[in-house]
């Protein structure tokens, strides 16, 4: 028989941007890849290196794993393929809000795809990773890389995926110190008072807005948040002193990264400050006795991608 492999290279993702609330995302250049091998005999190999490695689990709580199951299940190939191999290179920090889970779903979802023939296109692996994490706002933009708007009506997902008309890079400032998303949903109100829910969704319109139209000088108030930032800036010590420091120093907005505790600065590129904002958000975590160091990233525009595939003869 034929056992078939595929290698695939997925980003990692911010999500919120400020006032687009578990709405809005964006793909950037930091990436995890896997390679999968479905076998036809149940068993389970799963080796990961990289970012997390220690924490990942090597058995059926396995979130690749998981996704993979539910993509062959939905494609009625379940019983075909019991078992697999999983080889996994981690360079997304773990629990940072960076959306490594979003990734490990993203993965195992495109990667079955991939070795059943693809049957599902990228809409039906935006609904299914939705499915899974709960939320499109990582895996949206992990899939269609750029900058997402993402929608849930009745259970149905859609995304817009677009390229901004400003040339961007990011500054994310990775702490030293895990938050994981539970405990980062937790602290937030089940209500909010209308205006701020008002004042976000001026913001986030603002936001799309801006970068659709290229016009830096609306963007720089348009990252402002009402709904969730003031109720997790306790989890981050400093947040908002890292973020006026990024915007002193060059950056035209910072926002807390997903659920935290990663901060990210929006910087123009032509303004040609990425290691002052740098520098300057890794100071005002300092003054905190926070350590942090930086990634200096730009914008992912494709989102997962199959990268290799590789068929070989094994003995039946």
């Amino acid at each position: 028989m034929t056992e078939r492999s595929v290698r695939v290279r997925v980003p990692a993702t911010s999500a919120n941007l400020g006032p687009g609330f578990d709405a809005l995302g964006l793909a950037c250049t930091l990436y995890n890849e896997m390679t999968l091998t479905l076998t036809r005999e149940p068993g389970l190999l799963i080796a990961a290196r990289g970012e997390g490695a220690a924490y990942i689990p090597g058995d059926e709580r396995n979130i690749v794993w998981k996704s993979i199951r539910y993509l062959l299940d939905k494609a009625g190939r379940a019983e075909e393929f019991r078992g697999a191999q999983i080889r996994m290179s981690n360079r997304i920090p773990l629990s940072r809000g960076l959306g490594s889970s979003a990734t490990a779903i993203v993965a195992g979802l495109t990667a079955a795809n991939a070795l059943i023939g693809s049957p599902f296109d990228r809409h039906a692996l935006l609904q299914f990773a939705t499915d899974i994490e709960g939320h499109p706002d990582n895996v949206a933009p992990a899939i269609y890389g750029g900058f997402t708007v993402n929608t849930v009506t009745d259970g149905t997902v859609e995304c817009f995926s677009f390229l901004p008309r400003i040339f961007l890079r990011f500054v994310v400032m990775v702490p030293d110190f895990y938050l994981s998303t539970k405990s980062a949903r937790e602290v937030l109100p089940a209500e909010v008072p209308m205006k701020d829910a008002v004042f976000n969704i001026s913001h986030a319109a603002m936001l799309v807005a801006a970068l659709s139209r290229g016009s830096e000088k609306h963007l720089c108030n348009a990252f402002a948040d009402a709904l969730h930032q003031n109720y997790r800036a306790p989890l981050i010590p400093g947040m908002f002193d890292v973020f006026a420091a990024a915007n002193k120093a060059g950056a035209c907005g910072a926002a807390l990264s997903g659920a935290g505790p990663c901060l990210i600065a929006f910087v123009p590129e032509k303004r040609n400050c990425t290691e002052d904002v740098a520098h300057a958000m890794r100071e005002a975590f300092r003054s905190h006795e926070i350590e942090a160091r930086p990634l200096q990233l730009r914008l992912d525009t494709k989102g997962a991608r199959v990268l290799h595939r590789r068929n070989a003869n094994v003995k039946s």
